[in-house]
């Protein structure tokens, strides 16, 4: 017989770490809606040319890291590598760009990247997106980046910054490349084969290489926020204004590019402490030239992603309880065939008038059936036997205290839900 497992950078989330999945996507939810976010589910798959298009033909997700597939009509067809460009899709599709602005919009859902998998970073992992559509004002840069912040701020993590840069627009850009373009021609030898390929493809992404051979070059590289226009000046001069004045700690990082071509003017990062050597834990910046790439009207638009996975295996790795989830109310144990069937119709009875029940299956002794009802973390186990059948009551012992009474049957939902909530 074949044994399966799993593919390759991809996880079972199993029973027991759920409690972790559902306290940190409850939190996320809550900020995003307490500060007016509605929630947006678009398709994990969408046309390959939306992500060639909206992400960048040259990037290394496009070239290197998407599930595309070729689906019996004859489509070309790829699994959602991030959401902005989906959602920005049906932003336009939907019309949303004629309801009021801007539009605020939060995604939770996987998405999938063929990488090397490494901690906290898997083929197939989750994520939590917000996006501001519809917007210029830098404010909305400040409140996607404190919401994030506060996110992970909630969930326990230390001493958290911003790293900031901003990137361009289409105004100013294109002088600054020219200018890395120079300055880099000078070094080609000195600088990896990644370096020399993306200064022809995507000239930004240099700054973003990690080799130790191209730190000195980078380093010494002439910084973007010396060629920003006046708008782009203006506006992240506006956007470190109000870190400042919130007393947001930030550095400026002319490295910061970030690895998506639609991103314009503010990029950023959250970095915390204390969580190993990728002290990144999520980015996000602008987009403001990305609705009019994807056929719809000039729309700004700034968001950010958040991977749920590397949240959890730091909150883990920094042991930082979460609290359980609900353990059943009740758990129905049953002597005899008469009261086996009595049970399954009173479990019936039960979860209709909101009781969490846990109904013991199989022809077990009292005594497993009360251990099983402790294991379950069960605050009560209601006894039904022949005795009791005859008389109308059910036997109910607190696991708590281990007191016992008899209850009428006919009464026992209102007695269970007064006692359990």
């Amino acid at each position: 017989m074949a044994h399966f497992q799993r593919p390759t950078g991809v996880l079972d989330i199993l029973p027991e770490e759920q409690p972790y999945w559902e306290h940190v996507q409850a939190h996320a939810v809550h900020l995003a809606r307490r500060a007016g976010f509605e929630r947006l589910d678009v398709p994990i798959f969408e046309t390959t040319g939306l992500f060639a298009r909206g992400i960048g033909a040259s990037t290394d997700v496009v070239e290197k890291e998407m599930y595309t597939f070729t689906d019996k009509g004859g489509d070309s067809l790829t699994l959602r590598p991030e959401f902005t460009a989906g959602v920005v899709r049906a932003y336009i599709e939907n019309g949303l760009h004629v309801r009021p602005q801007p539009v605020k919009l939060y995604s939770i859902g996987p998405v999938f990247r063929y990488e090397r998998p490494q901690a906290g970073r898997y083929r197939q992992h989750t994520q939590f997106n917000m996006e501001i559509l519809g917007e210029s004002d830098p404010a909305a840069d400040l409140e996607i980046m404190l919401l994030i912040a506060d996110l992970y701020a909630g969930l326990g993590f230390r001493d958290l910054a911003f790293q900031l840069n901003s990137t361009g627009c289409p105004l100013c850009r294109p002088g600054y490349t020219e200018r890395l373009k120079e300055y880099y021609q000078s070094r080609l030898d000195e600088v990896c084969d990644d370096c020399r390929r993306r200064l022809g493809q995507n000239p930004l992404r240099v700054l973003d290489c990690k080799a130790e051979g191209c730190q000195p070059i980078i380093e010494a590289a002439p910084r973007i926020g010396d060629y920003l226009c006046a708008e782009c000046a203006e506006h992240f001069g506006r956007l470190r204004e109000y870190l400042d004045l919130l007393g947001r700690p930030y550095t400026l990082n002319h490295r910061l590019v970030r690895g998506l071509d639609y991103y314009t003017k503010t990029v950023f990062e959250v970095w915390a402490a204390g969580i190993g050597a990728q002290a990144a834990v999520c980015g996000g910046g602008r987009y403001d030239g990305l609705a009019e790439l994807l056929g719809g009207p000039p729309t700004p638009g700034v968001g950010v992603a958040a991977g749920l996975e590397r949240i959890i295996m730091v909150m883990k790795a920094q042991g930082v309880s979460v609290p359980d989830l609900p353990a059943p109310s009740v758990l129905l144990a049953h002597l005899g065939a008469q009261a086996r069937r009595e049970a399954v119709r009173l479990a019936d009875a039960l979860r209709r008038a909101g009781l969490a029940v846990w109904l013991a299956f199989g022809e077990r002794g009292l005594k497993s059936q009360l251990r099983e009802a402790d294991r379950r973390g069960a605050r009560f186990a209601v006894i039904l036997g022949e005795d009791e059948l005859a008389r109308g009551v059910a036997a109910v012992r607190d696991m708590q205290d281990g007191a016992q009474v008899e209850v009428v049957l006919e009464t026992l939902a209102a007695w269970l839900q007064e006692r359990v909530g």
